[in-house]
């Protein structure tokens, strides 16, 4: 009974008034004007990045043809005009520009390509380890170990990522999953370019073709996931593989770089069960060697390339858990980033600090200060800029020189504010 109460009330903190609000507002116009107001500054030079990579894969992409690629073109840009959906496509831009790219990667010319890497993995396995582990662990196969490598590494692997999102909107601090989606996004993007940079070739192709020089004319293969497709009958992984738009990435593993961010964020969120979280990367691990997909090495890289990401969004914009607060809509206010201990959080609403973004800050202490200046929740940013908040209403929050004076702020809210990304 008692647990009922705890749960009722909890729930009831989601009938109050938050801040922490979705965008219902279905005029384009309310982004341009955001977007008039932005006061831009180095950080938004991403976003050069990410159009730069578009471009690219729109000069390259042979299918769909030139209006199909103009009609996409204008979807993306309503989805990303219109409030209702910018709220949902610009946290995940990064996402889309590396799923395009991946996309891509099958029409790019073979004159631009790189020389494939063929000896430098397994050497590398050997001179680190001692010796090559994905072939020790590939040799010794059973129906009931592929099932055990199968469900992680083809089944789980692409499912998590919408899973851990649900989980973190709803039980994370606001502004977790636009963090999550911008990290998430930018590690795949990384791995991507590097692997279109240093294409390297897996263990099935040492085992198919031995050492001999490779050539982007050879298509996929599943590996150890043709006995899966063999045990259901089918024939999915094999021509999933087999038309694979990057054969040859083996390096970094983003399957292990999928577990490794995902079992980051969790732990951030839930420390308490941070042990199942690796767990389940030591066994994503273990099924890309079994089912002779990646060298130990190529896991190596995929998990620092996740750490690096999350060390960065950590530091600068993944907001602080607070003790006691389990759903999202207990929090007051936030604290974005990990410079500043939880032990000083009292400190800042009683002083005013960038850090915060709360709903009741001000009417709280006029003092605290929660606005964010020409970034959004997603962005790893530098924290010391002034902030605004309520993108979509019309009044203002006092900055901190004319809080004590009484006077309006001359601070406006932009396209990249905190008060629109859930």
């Amino acid at each position: 009974m008692s647990a009922l109460l705890v749960l009722k009330k909890r729930l009831s903190a989601c009938r109050r008034p938050s801040q922490f609000r979705l965008e219902t507002s279905l005029n384009p116009m309310d982004t341009f004007y955001l977007l008039k107001n932005t006061k831009w500054s180095w950080i938004h030079l991403q976003y050069i990045l990410l159009l730069g990579v578009l471009a690219f894969c729109f000069a390259v992409v042979q299918f769909p043809g030139f209006w199909g690629k103009i009609f996409f073109t204008i979807l993306l840009g309503t989805a990303l005009t219109v409030p209702l959906t910018r709220q949902i496509f610009f946290p995940a831009i990064v996402i889309i520009t590396w799923a395009i790219l991946f996309y891509s990667c099958r029409f790019v010319p073979e004159r631009w390509r790189p020389p494939i890497w063929v000896r430098v993995l397994p050497t590398l396995e050997n001179i680190l380890y001692g010796s090559n582990l994905s072939d020790i662990l590939s040799k010794s196969t059973h129906s009931i170990l592929d099932v055990l490598a199968w469900l992680p590494y083809g089944v789980v692997h692409y499912s998590a990522p919408i899973v851990i999102s649900f989980v973190l909107f709803i039980f994370a601090p606001p502004g977790t999953l636009p963090v999550w989606a911008r990290t998430f996004g930018y590690m795949n993007l990384t791995g991507v370019l590097i692997q279109m940079i240093f294409p390297c070739s897996p263990p099935w192709y040492e085992d198919m073709y031995g050492l001999t020089p490779a050539t982007y004319s050879i298509r996929g293969s599943p590996g150890g996931l043709a006995r899966i497709d063999a045990l259901f009958g089918t024939s999915t992984y094999t021509t999933g593989f087999n038309n694979s738009p990057i054969v040859f990435g083996a390096f970094p593993s983003l399957h292990a770089g999928w577990a490794m961010l995902e079992a980051l964020f969790l732990s951030h969120v839930f420390p308490a069960y941070r042990f199942p979280f690796y767990f389940y990367v030591c066994w994503l691990c273990w099924c890309t060697m079994y089912l002779n997909h990646h060298y130990f090495v190529d896991l190596v890289g995929g998990m620092c390339l996740a750490f690096t990401c999350f060390v960065i969004a950590q530091k600068l914009r993944l907001p602080q858990v607070q003790t006691g607060k389990i759903l999202r809509w207990e929090y007051e206010f936030v604290i974005h980033g990990h410079g500043l201990s939880e032990k000083s959080n009292s400190n800042m609403v009683n002083t005013g600090s960038p850090y915060l973004l709360g709903r009741d800050s001000f009417e709280q202490n006029p003092s605290a200060v929660a606005f964010l200046n020409g970034l959004n929740n997603l962005e790893l940013a530098d924290v010391d800029h002034d902030w605004s908040i309520d993108s979509s209403s019309s009044s203002r929050l006092p900055s901190p020189a004319n809080a004590s004076t009484g006077k309006g702020s001359n601070v406006s809210s932009s396209i990249f504010d905190a008060s629109h990304i859930p």
